[in-house]
């Protein structure tokens, strides 16, 4: 056995939890392997609304044994907030099948107070954090001087936390920012920390695993596993638009070093991808709609960040972007989302290409925060999909769309989602 993986193919928000909750049943196993609490999957499930941030999206599966990998960073807070919801909406006790990696690291109070200093101190020149101490989390990781999830059941924990703590308070003060106006989540630094502390005997009772031999085992032992990615490709750390990215990697390599697996053990690949292109934050958005069109496809998508509420820039479908995330992942087996977004559509307009410098490229380049998009108009279907199950029931203007960009991308379309609900996925392909 192998292990699956399922990730973003834009700038996150392509609908993984919803995915990721219907494949669920085909596995035995659900990983995330990077990220942190910026993740805010949503999935909807018989009327309600579940937002994860940081345990897998698996954990709706009562079948499915959920892991929270080595290269992902938790707030133990914002977990067992988490945790709490599910048991009061749906009845689920994570403790049953919850596993977290020793090797992950913990996001401290400190991190987060940090995250909004330092983000505040950029003016117009904000990235557009989404201040959850994710960044200087991974920054203390790579730095040496994180605290892993194993070690808060070490006696001398509470040393090395109020050693860091003090570390990143000596830096907090060099910033001429006012701390009296920087909250965490609406509390102040004193009250969140004692939050923090105290989510900590919650945190304490989750078993924790060596996740790389324990993946391994389980492969050998013919469980099949699907590792679920955060954020999005063109968010990579490495790939993505520098700096406006993220603090890990997105991409599929991302999961042999957040797990702990060899290249060799990687199988299928899910790539999803919306049916036009939404962004979170600052940074370089080719085909970013700026007028009532960008604005009805917020509306009707609902294009508001689940974790912060922040409405999400919106545009059309870019090809050059999307084949550029196939090519970094490896992607097998494409998924497209929110087509019921363009229901009422007319007609769309999909970038084939950009103008750069006078002269006209069908690639991503290393900077393209100065090109020009090319659009080509398609036919919209301008009908609702609701009730439909089956592929050849699809309009055909839809149907017409989707192998433009099977044909465009060169990786057949596996799924298409139709619709918010978990129930609303038809699928293409066996």
């Amino acid at each position: 056995m192998k292990v699956d993986v399922l990730l973003g193919l834009q700038w996150g928000d392509e609908g993984k939890g919803k995915i990721v909750d219907v494949l669920s049943s085909q596995y035995d196993i659900i990983c995330r392997f990077q990220g942190g609490p910026n993740a805010g999957h949503t999935i909807e499930c018989k009327g309600q609304k579940f937002i994860l941030h940081t345990i897998p999206s698996g954990i709706l599966n009562a079948n499915t044994l959920n892991i929270i990998g080595n290269g992902v960073v938790i707030d133990p807070f914002i977990l067992q907030k988490e945790i709490h919801m599910l048991a009061e909406k749906a009845g689920i006790e994570v403790m049953d099948n919850l596993l977290i990696s020793k090797r992950s690291h913990l996001i401290l109070p400190t991190h987060r107070l940090l995250d909004a200093v330092q983000e505040a101190s950029k003016g117009e020149g904000k990235i557009g954090s989404t201040l959850k101490g994710i960044g200087p989390a991974y920054t203390d990781r790579t730095a040496r001087h994180g605290i892993r999830s194993g070690e808060v059941l070490h006696k001398g924990f509470m040393d090395k936390y109020n050693d860091l703590k003090r570390s990143h308070l000596q830096i907090i003060n060099t910033y001429k920012i006012d701390l009296q106006n920087i909250t965490i989540d609406g509390y102040t630094f004193s009250a969140y920390e004692e939050l923090w502390l105290a989510s900590l005997d919650t945190f304490k009772k989750l078993k924790q695993i060596d996740v790389e031999f324990f993946i391994q085992e389980q492969l050998k032992a013919d469980k099949r596993v699907l590792a679920e990615g955060a954020q999005g490709t063109l968010l990579d750390i490495d790939f993505g638009a520098y700096p406006f990215v993220t603090s890990s990697n997105t991409i599929a390599a991302g999961v042999c070093t957040g797990l702990g697996i060899p290249p060799s053990l990687v199988g299928e690949i899910y790539g999803i991808a919306k049916a036009y292109a939404t962004r979170v934050g600052n940074g370089p958005f080719p085909t970013e709609l700026l007028d009532e069109t960008g604005n009805k496809l917020r509306k009707n998508g609902h294009e508001f960040g689940s974790t912060t509420g922040r409405p999400r820039r919106c545009g059309w479908l870019d090809l050059p972007a999307l084949r550029y995330a196939i090519m970094l992942n490896g992607v097998t087996r494409l998924i497209v989302t929110k087509t019921d977004v363009l229901n009422d559509f007319e007609t769309i307009q999909v970038c084939t290409n950009y103008e750069r410098d006078g002269q006209w490229i069908d690639y991503l380049p290393f900077d393209y925060s100065h090109v020009t998009p090319k659009f080509r108009t398609h036919q919209g279907w301008n009908c609702n999909l609701n009730g439909i199950s089956q592929a050849e029931k699809l309009p055909q203007a839809l149907q017409n769309y989707l192998q433009m960009i099977e044909h465009e991308t060169g990786v057949p379309i596996y799924m298409v989602s139709t619709g918010p609900d978990r129930n609303q996925i038809i699928a293409l392909r066996n």
